[in-house]
């Protein structure tokens, strides 16, 4: 099979195929905390590390603005046309996540699929976080979902999945490369396997991310002193059905809100 060896994030179409199996979930899951924690007020939506924004789509088909922000170029191209095509405002940028400004502040953000642990030092991490923050208005929330480190248990090493849409399949997987808790630093392998009916290729990439146990997280949002965790969840996207962090969980998405102060 032919390998390419490039960051998967250039290429959005495969990218937002293999990406997308839970964007319903999540997207049902982003209106529910709307509606717990915000009754249901939240017009304005942010979503820092948009990608190909297909959480960005959804949302905005429901009525919802929404706007967002990726580094990578290719990737808000890919979002903005779509939301051409589908006459929907084209409200995709590149920028830094770890400090930006955007055009007006939001009521409600999201960040799932491990998008924060991309910031590999914890001055990018306080930085996101409180920029964030200085553009969220008061009592808004963060969803902010992504893997922790568990302390009891070892954590898991690989996972693989699938997705397909008419001639096109994309086969995944990810693995751990190496994992240093002292510098709480992860590097993961991820590959693409792509199926065409006149094609085969791999697109081969290695991420770095930042790595987190429960307490060393919710030390980073109380250093920020801008946000408190108001409720945590795991990835089967329940509101009905929050869940108790502990020394073994894994798949967490947190609730911030920010302070009134």
């Amino acid at each position: 099979m032919e390998v390419i060896n490039d960051s998967i994030y250039n290429h959005p179409r495969y990218y937002d195929l293999i990406f997308g199996a839970d964007c319903a979930a999540e997207t049902r899951f982003i209106c529910d905390v709307n509606q717990k924690y915000l009754n249901n007020r939240a017009t304005r939506l942010f979503e820092p590390a948009c990608g190909t924004g297909r959480l960005m789509y959804n949302l905005a088909k429901r009525g919802l603005e929404v706007e967002g922000i990726d580094l990578n170029h290719k990737a808000i191209e890919f979002s903005n046309q779509r939301s051409k095509r589908h006459d929907l405002p084209q409200t995709a940028f590149v920028a830094n996540m770890v400090e930006f400004q955007a055009k007006r502040k939001w009521d409600l953000a999201f960040n799932t699929v491990n998008s924060f642990r991309h910031l590999t030092d914890k001055p990018s991490a306080l930085s996101h976080l409180r920029c964030m923050a200085k553009q969220t208005k008061r009592g808004g929330i963060y969803l902010i979902g992504f893997h922790l480190t568990p302390e009891t248990e070892e954590p898991t090493d690989w996972e693989s999945w699938s997705a397909r849409r008419g001639n096109l399949s994309v086969i995944t997987k990810m693995w751990t490369i190496n994992r240093s808790r002292r510098k709480r630093l992860e590097t993961f392998g991820m590959h693409f396997d792509v199926y065409t009916p006149t094609r085969q290729f791999r697109i081969s990439d290695e991420l770095k991310m930042r790595s987190y146990t429960q307490h060393q997280f919710a030390s980073l949002v109380e250093e920020t002193n801008c946000w408190d965790i108001a409720g945590t969840y795991d990835f089967t996207y329940d509101i009905k059905q929050p869940i108790t962090v502990d020394s073994s969980s894994e798949d967490v998405v947190y609730i911030l809100k920010k302070r009134q102060n």
